[in-house]
């Protein structure tokens, strides 16, 4: 007989299932490509010590990216991306852009963290870097998990009663940022060893940690910032996922427009009026191109 289960962790062709009991069990596809992401609802069947997949339930999202080789998937049925970044090592903005783009396109709500607030100088220059997000609504938090203790409190009662995929580039503070929110996470990666049966499969790339007992908050940890590709985006859809573009793109006088040399384009206009800022417009004209390239897949 079928059994509910979660995806909580990837492991190549396996995945490890948490049943509603919090029991866990590793599990194989019926077939011979392994479809299930972390934070999937799916029915299993249990098999001897295993089990087996047999059916993945319906997502309400995923979020994924595309490079030029190969599509990879980070985790289904995310309530909001939390971009980790800091004021040092510097940050990029094409790889921050990007991974909001694709939030958007998932319509995945995206907030924004710079992390390292007592880095004072580096700080001041990186949170003025994020202003014209800000103007463009998303919400950016500043952030020093040893420093300031309270607003790391303040930031994790807004991700209460979430599933949160944490996202951000090596050095930034990831794994202080998930040892701090979830204090028993030895514990919680011991667990998942043992019913991985001691390390005999492929190591986590993707772990779903729960950040309460009553399992209400979860917070998902996976790598692929630095190879983050847009490339399922449209090149001439880009403007759309790009809310400081988006919002001049109903006055151009060609309705396929890229924005890049025709004439009578808004969205030109609102690069020599100060609407939209230099930067991000080059950050713009860099994806389109990217986006523009011939596949190789």
């Amino acid at each position: 007989m079928n059994r509910p289960g979660l995806v909580i962790s990837g492991h190549g062709r396996h995945v490890l299932i948490e049943t509603d009991s919090g029991e866990r069990i590793l599990c194989h596809p019926r077939g011979k490509k392994n479809l299930a992401l972390v934070g999937d609802r799916v029915e299993w069947l249990a098999s001897n010590d295993e089990g087996t997949i047999e059916k993945i339930l319906p997502r309400k999202n995923e979020f994924y990216r595309q490079d030029e080789l190969r599509t990879k998937s980070f985790a289904a049925n995310i309530d909001q991306l939390l971009i980790l970044i800091a004021a040092e090592p510097e940050f990029s903005e094409v790889q921050l852009s990007k991974a909001l783009i694709a939030a958007h396109a998932a319509q995945i709500n995206a907030l924004i963290v710079l992390n390292k607030s007592d880095l004072i100088k580096p700080f001041e220059a990186a949170f003025k870097r994020l202003a014209p997000y800000q103007a463009m609504n998303y919400e950016v938090r500043a952030l020093s998990i040893q420093e300031n203790k309270e607003a790391f409190k303040e930031l994790l009662a807004s991700l209460r009663g979430k599933v949160t995929l944490l996202l951000g580039p090596s050095g930034v503070g990831k794994s202080t940022f998930i040892n701090t929110a979830i204090p028993h996470t030895n514990l919680w990666t011991q667990e998942i060893s043992q019913a991985l049966n001691s390390g005999k499969h492929t190591t986590t790339t993707t772990t779903l940690y729960w950040v309460d007992s009553d399992r209400q908050t979860a917070l998902i940890d996976s790598p692929g910032f630095q190879s983050f590709g847009i490339h399922q985006i449209d090149p001439h859809a880009l403007g759309r996922y790009m809310p400081d573009i988006q919002a001049h793109l109903s006055g151009c006088k060609f309705y396929n427009c890229t924005h890049l040399h025709e004439p009578n384009c808004e969205v030109q206009a609102a690069v020599q009026q100060g609407l939209i800022t230099p930067s991000r417009y080059r950050i713009y004209q860099q994806l389109f191109e990217e986006l523009s390239q011939p596949k190789n897949y």
